[in-house]
């Protein structure tokens, strides 16, 4: 169940940490913004990928805000925290471009320890009855939700936690063949001696 718990906290934190760190490096903010940046999304995303679910249940939007702020705060921060430490600490991964590969091998190495150090943290909580174990009561949903709340999808948590890989994965390869490609343009080509007379000169 910890585990479970932990990886749910992380797929929302995990989409609000791409998009902001691509969205800060992108547009060239500094450091300190980017992480604000991606704090502030992750923190949206977690909250919402959480709330959701208890509103297709039937519970009201801001009951289900309440229950998700008192779940799910503790192990967003966690993550929030350990997340941006690690991308510090990388060097160069922060001021990497979107074409870096630093910034892609980066990343999930980043979510990989933010997830160690939330799940402890997620146990000891569902442990006492708190954290993620408060939304486990509204988790029974009606087979068929009526009204708006019938438009939110159920999105397994296996799911999003693929999508998030495959996402991280093709950045990663797209930033590869980019420097694979630069390496290979930046080389002179050989000087070709034509009879006629001047050498033609161009790039492999």
């Amino acid at each position: 169940m910890a585990v479970s718990a932990t990886l749910h906290c992380l797929s929302g934190c995990a989409i609000g940490e791409i998009a902001g760190l691509m969205i800060g490096t992108a547009i060239g903010l500094s450091n300190g913004w980017t992480i604000a940046l991606a704090v502030g999304l992750a923190f949206l995303f977690g909250y919402a990928l959480s709330t959701l679910p208890l509103v297709r249940t039937g519970l009201g939007v801001g009951a289900a805000l309440g229950v998700v702020l008192a779940a799910d705060t503790l192990s967003i921060a966690t993550m929030e925290v350990v997340d941006n430490a690690v991308m510090a600490l990388i060097p160069g991964a922060m001021g990497a471009g979107l074409v870096d590969v630093t910034f892609w091998v980066a990343m999930p190495i980043a979510l990989a320890v933010a997830f160690a150090a939330a799940y402890p943290v997620n146990r000891h909580l569902l442990a006492r009855g708190k954290g993620h174990a408060l939304t486990h009561a509204f988790h029974d949903a009606p087979a068929e939700p009526t009204g708006y709340r019938r438009f939110i999808p159920a999105i397994a948590t296996s799911t999003l936690v693929a999508a998030i890989a495959a996402f991280l994965l093709g950045g990663l390869v797209v930033a590869a063949a980019d420097t694979l490609g630069a390496d290979r343009g930046g080389h002179a080509a050989p000087t070709l001696v034509t009879p006629a007379g001047p050498s033609l000169s161009g790039r492999a």
